[in-house]
């Protein structure tokens, strides 16, 4: 049997949570840290994919607060992004302020909502990543495409692949892109296991072009 060690997802809140969540499977409380899908193991007989859906299948719920699917993101992308990655990510170029930027766009982008029949029932403030972060951010083009790349690409090694399927299960699903290339940005989303790609491809052709020239549109100064 081969297995694959991974860290826990841990995250210190404002305020020490009750010990006795510790008693619910994939969550352990120490204080204000919480650690969730503790000791979750690829094995040749499970792969993490599948623990992720089954551990979303036991405990997942739905909301319509926005403010808790924005914290619990926050949470997950503070874990994925952190700057103990950047050493070995190959490239030098991206420093802990695109970090920074990566982990509040990823943020927002967990308002885009996918449905299992694959259509597209909520676009956030945050889905065509290099168009919204040149705005908020005066990026040039081709530093947001750069970004864009190690978000959707670069970033995510086996390792840090295996990091992000275990924290997207807080999420509720998978990290879903609907491009295959930098210039070629058609979003991301966390969209639900099972869901109809092949709609989420349509649904997504269909705004891409006008949202994205919408979002331009918001750009202070041209960006240089």
């Amino acid at each position: 049997m081969t297995t694959i060690d991974t860290a826990a997802i841990t995250v210190v809140l404002p305020e020490a949570f009750d010990e006795r969540w510790s008693r619910l499977p994939g969550i352990q409380v120490d204080g204000r840290s919480v650690a969730m899908l503790l000791e979750v193991q690829e094995t040749t007989e499970s792969a993490v994919e599948q623990l992720a859906l089954d551990f979303i299948k036991a405990h997942a719920e739905s909301t319509s607060d926005a403010a808790h699917v924005l914290s619990t993101a926050h949470a997950v992308y503070a874990y994925l992004f952190r700057d103990e990655h950047l050493a070995g990510l190959g490239l030098p170029q991206i420093t802990a302020e695109h970090l920074r930027m990566l982990r509040q766009a990823a943020t927002l982008m967990a308002l885009n909502k996918v449905e299992l029949d694959g259509h597209i029932s909520n676009v956030g403030p945050c889905w065509f990543f290099p168009a919204a972060s040149s705005v908020v951010f005066d990026m040039s083009d081709e530093l947001g495409g750069m970004l864009d790349e190690v978000y959707h690409g670069g970033w995510f090694n086996e390792h840090r692949r295996i990091e992000s399927i275990k924290a997207h299960a807080a999420l509720g699903g998978r990290l879903v892109h609907g491009c295959q290339s930098v210039p070629d940005q058609t979003g991301g989303v966390v969209a639900p296991y099972g869901a109809s790609m092949a709609a989420f491809r349509d649904d997504l052709a269909a705004f891409k072009a006008g949202w994205i020239e919408q979002v331009y549109a918001h750009r202070v100064s041209p960006a240089a």
